[in-house]
């Protein structure tokens, strides 16, 4: 089933992308899933698990390069449910969650190929000024990003902003 797209319009409220950018995307993202496909056939001729050569099999629901891109290019821009991205796509739900967990990495690896993810970390002011260069304009992107907390205290401690040990101990309503 697929997306049916029927305008350059419609292509961007779809995927977030023109239809030119995603045919430059294409070539990356399509040697990539080969590449994806041909590491992990070897990982399991070694290890013994692998019955099929790459491309064995039934095709799925995302037969094709152009297919797989639209579906991962799709969730990004849209953000459905599982359910709903099954549906779109005539999947069960898991599949479509099994399927966007094996095309994301691949999206993200095409996309810094393609130097085109933005920095996310810059550890020091040096590398701030050099990947600065020649920009006249600077967008901080300020999303809360979850974090694992250490089982280890110390750990804990170089993490820990104390803005809640601050507030509970000047309204008293810490334990005694």
């Amino acid at each position: 089933m697929g997306l049916q797209i029927r305008d350059e319009r419609q292509m961007k409220a779809l995927t977030g992308l023109s239809q030119a950018q995603c045919d430059s995307l294409l070539p990356v993202f399509s040697d990539i899933y080969r590449a994806t496909q041909q590491q992990t056939y070897e990982e399991g001729i070694q290890s013994g698990t692998r019955r099929r050569r790459p491309g064995g099999g039934s095709t799925g629901k995302l037969p094709t390069m152009v297919e797989r891109l639209q579906f991962v290019l799709y969730y990004y821009k849209t953000y459905p449910t599982f359910d709903v991205l099954g549906t779109q796509f005539a999947m069960a739900r898991s599949k479509a969650h099994a399927n966007l967990h094996k095309l994301s990495p691949i999206l993200y690896d095409t996309l810094v190929h393609l130097e085109l993810m933005p920095y996310r970390e810059l550890p020091t002011p040096e590398e701030l000024k050099a990947a600065l260069q020649g920009e006249g304009r600077l967008l901080i992107d300020a999303t809360e990003r979850t974090y694992h907390r250490s089982q280890d205290n110390a750990k804990q401690r170089e993490h820990d902003s104390g803005k809640k040990t601050a507030y509970v101990e000047a309204h008293g309503h810490g334990a005694a």
